[in-house]
């Protein structure tokens, strides 16, 4: 006795995907939000400097410059980031490399990091970790912030 296997409703049914054609492509592209990092990073030197007054009128100078240094421990890195996986990312015969190149800026961001925060205590007199790790969440947070209002570089579409 032979067991065949049953015909379901969903074998008859067209694929769920379909491939888009090169025009309905660039309809989609062109209806996307492009995200622009040198905005993104702007705005999280400016939330950055604000959490710094912000800290220095409510809990002194000394946390005012523990929580610019905070937002410097995300900015500079970020913005090395940036600059390395700018860099080439438009040329097509890097295109095999990007994921590596990604990866490898997002270690030596991370890295740099840790390093500028290990060396906080020595750099930052009378430092106020509660006012650096305010600095550092507050600008962590601005990437947020500019995907949901949408104030990246957002080109108008009909």
């Amino acid at each position: 006795m032979k067991h065949q296997a049953q015909e379901t409703e969903f074998e008859d049914e067209e694929p769920q995907i379909k491939p888009l054609t090169p025009e309905e492509a660039q309809a989609w592209r062109q209806r996307q939000p492009r995200m622009s990092m040198w905005r993104v990073l702007a705005a999280q030197v400016v939330v950055g400097a604000l959490c710094a007054v912000v800290a220095a009128l409510v809990a002194g100078r000394e946390a005012g410059w523990s929580a610019a240094y905070g937002a410097l421990a995300i900015v500079v890195p970020a913005a090395l980031f940036a600059r390395g996986v700018a860099r080439n990312s438009g040329r097509a015969g890097y295109a095999s490399g990007a994921i590596a190149r990604l990866f490898a800026w997002e270690f030596v961001k991370l890295v740099l990091c840790i390093a500028m925060l290990a060396a906080a205590p020595v750099l930052v007199p009378n430092l106020h970790w509660l006012a650096l790790l305010a600095g550092m969440v507050v600008t962590m947070k601005t990437y947020w912030l500019v995907l949901v209002t949408g104030r990246a570089s957002v080109r108008k579409t009909d």
